[in-house]
């Protein structure tokens, strides 16, 4: 199926061979024009096909091209329509296309990730896991006409991310234009997609009485840090549990009430050892799950694991273009965020396969996200060029079991070493800067090799 050069680039690059199979399956034209005509109310498709959109933007998303203009240049003749043509169609993508788009893409990932640890027992047995957090987009270049004269940063929109830690996939994201707007704005449209025997880890800014009680409402538990505004009274009394590697564990029962509704849970209490760099010796934990179902010390290692969020955040800032700069219109700065989730995704797949293989413990501690992006942008467009489309073309016909089973192939392929992790050692403290004002300027020669100084 392969011909000599595609398996050249197998032997050396089957990293890159994998992020690139898993894009054509992921940005397949006919299902992202299904994604756009199911959700697109607004917009709609004159010359530039909305498939061609997301296929550029990917490129740029990922670092293949170092901006939007260049990819475009890249693809002009293919596209055939002007560069003004392309900014009017990604300043106008609907946020509820670009949500989709990233919720839609995310089921075949995840059904792959699935049929691969079917076997694995998840966080909590016979529960989904859901880890809620936001997100800001950082401020953008002041390009457009209404941002030229203002000096403060401008701030193209804002998001609520969840992620599924089982399969460590972004499966929903909610968006919002107004960079200024409080992401609990965004709670009502989070609780319509809420499902029973769901839980939702979250941190204290999502801990709120609405919040709180619509999640239970609708059958779901949670382990959310509590907010030092949330008013409660205690139901039973506080007693020590026992203690963890960060602190004691103690737990009463309270109650909230809310407009006339009520929820008894459980607030678990972590006073810490070592207070927390803001100072704080105590972490609040709400949950509504049963202390069957987990313990005290399990509620505090959930709460502990939303760190993962975090990570996915710190991958697509530091690996990916999740914040392009010269977007300034809200709708192409959110609908390049999500391009990045979906990248993300697609990343963590590839982690997946490799865990298969070659076991989850190698790829969770010793794996670098930052080098296998790499490798990927250092190869992708030479072997775009030398590998005909018919040649990834044949994966869009395949079954999800067969693209699994050439996923796990290729991982066999992938020497692990190649993407290590170079974790830095602790950092010595330093003193305060040597500083002559009579010798502004020094030379590193004369510091490395005192013995040269001029007498």
């Amino acid at each position: 199926m392969l011909d000599a050069i595609f398996e050249r680039f197998v032997e050396h690059s089957p990293v890159s061979v994998m992020m690139r199979t898993l894009m054509e399956r992921t940005f397949r034209p006919d299902s992202i024009e299904r994604i756009f005509e199911n959700n697109a109310e607004v917009q709609y498709t004159r010359d530039l096909l909305f498939s061609s959109l997301v296929n550029l933007m990917s490129l740029v998303v990922c670092g293949i091209h170092p901006s939007v203009n260049a990819a475009y240049k890249s693809k002009a003749v293919k596209l055939n329509v002007s560069r003004t043509a392309l900014y009017d169609k990604l300043n106008g993508v609907e946020t509820g296309v670009s949500e989709a788009l990233l919720r839609d893409t995310c089921v075949p990932l995840a059904s792959l990730i699935q049929g691969w640890r079917d076997s694995m027992p998840g966080l909590v047995p016979g529960m989904k896991v859901r880890i809620l957090d936001g997100n800001c987009l950082a401020g953008t270049e002041h390009r457009l006409d209404v941002l030229k004269k203002q000096g403060a940063k401008v701030l193209p929109g804002k998001s609520l991310v969840v992620l599924d830690p089982d399969l460590d996939l972004a499966i929903n994201v909610f968006l919002c234009e107004d960079g200024h707007l409080n992401e609990r704005r965004l709670f009502s449209q989070v609780l319509e997609t809420v499902k029973p025997d769901e839980l939702w880890i979250a941190d204290r800014n999502m801990c709120t009485r609405d919040f709180l009680l619509g999640l239970n409402k609708k059958g779901a538990s949670f382990v959310i840090r509590e907010h030092q505004t949330m008013p409660w009274e205690a139901v039973s009394e506080l007693k020590s549990i026992g203690q963890i590697d960060a602190g004691l564990l103690l737990e009463p029962k309270v109650r909230i009430t809310n407009n006339g509704e009520s929820l008894v849970m459980r607030r678990v209490l972590l006073r810490l050892f070592k207070p927390t760099q803001s100072g704080e010796k105590e972490v609040a934990i709400f949950t509504t799950l049963s202390s069957e179902k987990a313990s005290t010390g399990l509620v505090a290692s959930l709460y502990r694991n939303r760190r993962t969020i975090e990570n996915l955040f710190q991958v697509v800032t530091e690996n990916y273009q999740c914040e392009i700069k010269t977007l300034g219109y809200p709708k192409a700065a959110l609908f390049s965020f999500c391009l990045a989730l979906v990248a993300y995704n697609i990343l963590a797949t590839v982690r997946a396969a490799l865990a298969t293989v070659h076991g989850p413990g190698k790829i969770e501690a010793g794996l670098s996200s930052y080098y296998m992006v790499e490798e990927m942008q250092s190869v992708y467009r030479g072997m775009m060029i030398a590998i005909e489309p018919v040649h990834w073309q044949v994966f869009d016909s395949m079954s999800l079991t067969e693209l699994g089973d050439v996923l796990l192939f290729l991982s066999q392929q992938v020497d692990l070493l190649k993407f290590l992790k170079q974790p830095r050692g602790p950092k010595k403290k330093k003193g305060p800067p040597i500083y002559d004002p009579k010798h502004p300027h020094l030379s590193t020669f004369r510091l490395l090799h005192p013995s040269h100084n001029s007498p």
